[in-house]
């Protein structure tokens, strides 16, 4: 089966409507699909609840959505490097489901494996465990957290086959796989498309099972989120 679209608006199309819950992977800008992110902000969608470790930056990646008031709520672990991402939720513009990173990459994790919730240590005696239910395990308190199922996840990998299968670069990995599997349905952005054979079995890091569509951006940006160099003496 070809799963590979056009074009990142041709492989968003039909998919994506208003008030959807999607899932978007990336760490910082590190792995981020930059080209369906455009194409999702071109699409004019609207009222977005978007699950991702972070909203990008001013200007790029998912920052770009909030700068057009795409975006409804975020669920995130990390909300810095981005002062329109501040602005807004500090003035009541935007949700935020405050959430640790481990428990939101549970959380995807689970939602893929179709496990509704779970127990974690994490949150207890905070803010994020407010509203939710507490159970004690061998004298241990625990909040229970549900998993996260999105309609739609976009996710980046470095490699794809015809059939889905991926292969991801390094750290770029981060929070991808854990969207893909949990996505009703998933798009990947990949940065070369080979023949299916052509990736070897031991080398796939997500099957194309879990893989629905394809769009190829062989030039992406990767923009670094925070540049430090050292002054020459």
């Amino acid at each position: 089966m070809n799963k590979v679209y056009p074009s990142a608006a041709a492989a968003l199309e039909g998919i994506v409507r208003d008030g959807q819950l999607i899932a978007v992977g990336g760490f910082g800008l590190c792995g981020i699909p930059e080209a369906l992110i455009d194409a999702l902000k071109d699409s004019g969608v609207k009222d977005l609840s978007v699950i991702s470790n972070n909203a990008g930056v001013d200007g790029f990646g998912l920052g770009k959505l909030l700068e057009t008031r795409q975006i409804r709520k975020m669920i995130s672990s990390y909300v810095g490097e981005n002062k329109e991402f501040e602005r807004q939720y500090l003035a009541g513009e935007l949700e935020l489901e405050f959430t640790p990173q481990g428990t939101l990459a549970e959380k995807l994790r689970a939602g893929g494996a179709g496990i509704p919730a779970f127990f974690t240590k994490t949150g207890v005696g905070t803010l994020v465990a407010e509203g939710k239910e507490l159970r004690e395990f061998d004298g241990e308190t625990y909040v229970m957290e549900r998993s996260l199922k999105p309609e739609v996840a976009l996710v980046k990998a470095d490699v794809a086959d015809r059939s889905g299968n991926l292969r991801f670069n390094k750290t770029a990995r981060n929070f991808n796989p854990a969207a893909a599997m949990a996505g009703k349905i998933c798009v990947v952005e990949v940065e070369r498309i080979v023949e299916v054979g052509e990736i070897e079995p031991d080398d796939v890091h997500l099957p194309g099972i879990y893989v629905q569509r394809i769009v190829l951006n062989a030039t992406p940006e990767k923009r670094i989120e925070k540049r430090t160099i050292r002054e020459r003496k």
